[in-house]
């Protein structure tokens, strides 16, 4: 079927009917394993804010997929990034969420080989040394790792890992003007979701489920009460090329200056932004598969996914504000918070009931519509990923 013969000029939509990836993608385990083995150990994927481990010798442990992670700092300060792995019999190293070693040495608690914090082993318990054993020979396995605006990202491919410079889908730069070294946590909101990780993404890749299931979001950035994104996803978009409303040219509802239950702004504002970056409100960018940054003017947003099965994905959300905003005694964080909270919840409802459907067993492939062109930017890096 071809819905549109010709592209339209300055039109961002699909000229044809695409497919979705198949349905068994979503359910399989056998997939999944090889999603996991193609796209999320071979691309760097965002931990969490540097700041989250302030003193030497703190640690944290995550789990991406079936691989432990050890993320820890070290007595001189810097960051380490180790698989949770002794190199003996592969017990994990770290059994908590997070704390801080009671020495500069990584000891294993099942027999005590011990690490120093540069990952190297320094001894072991036996009373003997087998034959051509050599310590410099089991080191811990190393995992790259990368810091971007005090956020942390690793790569589980370590020494062969691709370089992080320009893994973000849109330009590293495009939050330049927000102080994201400077910025500190002011809250935290996590929560699993029982579709699987791909769901989400294609969820937040299109607005045609905006006026269905998004009213308040709908309300704030008028455009996705169209069913669209941007001002070209409307194949009629120059017959309103004049008209400054923003439900043509995007942005927030007139008057409204940020993301929050009443549009106000509640804190102090970045100074640096642009006219055009205050006018919009949102500026996002993303790092496939684990991140999206969005910058307010007065504060910033960072929602994490991470997948736990073929049919469960761990959402984090984190809010970000200047230091001055939670130093205030008026400040009014949960006028901000409970906002995107309600939007996240909305958008996990969807992905699940879209998971549900997904078992049916005469669904092989759907289809994607016009406005759902950023699904298949996202399906074709899926599928450039898996080499099919």
């Amino acid at each position: 079927m071809n819905i549109k013969a010709e592209k339209i000029a300055g039109y961002n939509g699909l000229t044809n009917a695409e497919p979705t990836l198949p349905g068994s993608h979503y359910v399989d385990p056998d997939h999944y394993a090889k999603e996991l083995g193609a796209i999320w150990y071979k691309n760097w994927i965002y931990l969490c804010r540097a700041s989250s481990l302030e003193r030497p010798l703190s640690y944290r442990t995550f789990t991406i997929g079936t691989q432990k992670v050890l993320l820890l700092r070290d007595e001189n300060g810097e960051l380490r990034a180790y698989h949770n792995t002794c190199r003996h019999r592969g017990s994990v190293l770290c059994t908590s969420d997070e704390g801080r070693l009671k020495s500069k040495l990584i000891t294993c608690p099942y027999h005590n080989w011990a690490y120093s914090t540069a990952g190297e082993l320094v001894r072991t318990p036996s009373l003997a040394m087998p034959d051509g054993f050599k310590l410099s020979d089991y080191p811990l396995y190393d995992i790259a790792l990368a810091e971007w605006g005090g956020f942390v990202f690793i790569n589980l491919a370590g020494t062969d890992a691709i370089d992080f410079e320009g893994t973000f889908e849109r330009d590293n730069a495009g939050l330049a003007n927000w102080p994201l070294d400077d910025l500190v946590s002011g809250h935290v909101y996590q929560k699993t979701v029982a579709c699987n990780w791909k769901v989400f993404w294609e969820n937040f890749s299109e607005c045609l489920h905006c006026p269905n299931l998004h009213p308040e979001l709908s309300a704030l950035v008028p455009i996705y009460g169209r069913s669209i994104i941007a001002e070209g996803d409307d194949p009629n978009w120059a017959d309103h090329a004049g008209d400054s409303d923003p439900k043509f040219k995007g942005g927030l509802r007139l008057n409204a200056q940020t993301w929050s239950m009443d549009g106000e702004v509640h804190g102090a504002r970045f100074d640096a932004l642009t006219p055009k970056e205050q006018k919009a409100g949102q500026t996002y960018v993303t790092n496939l598969p684990s991140v999206f940054v969005v910058g307010h003017v007065d504060y910033v947003r960072v929602v994490r996914v991470l997948p736990i099965g073929p049919e469960l994905t761990e959402l984090h959300s984190e809010w970000l504000f200047p230091a001055a905003s939670l130093e205030d005694p008026n400040f009014d964080m949960a006028n901000i918070t409970d906002f995107a909270t309600l939007v996240l919840d909305q958008d996990a409802d969807a992905c699940e009931m879209n998971q549900q459907g997904l078992h049916c067993e005469r669904h092989d492939t759907g289809v994607l519509m016009p406005e759902e062109y950023y699904v298949h930017m996202f399906h074709e890096w899926v599928r450039g990923q898996l080499g099919t």
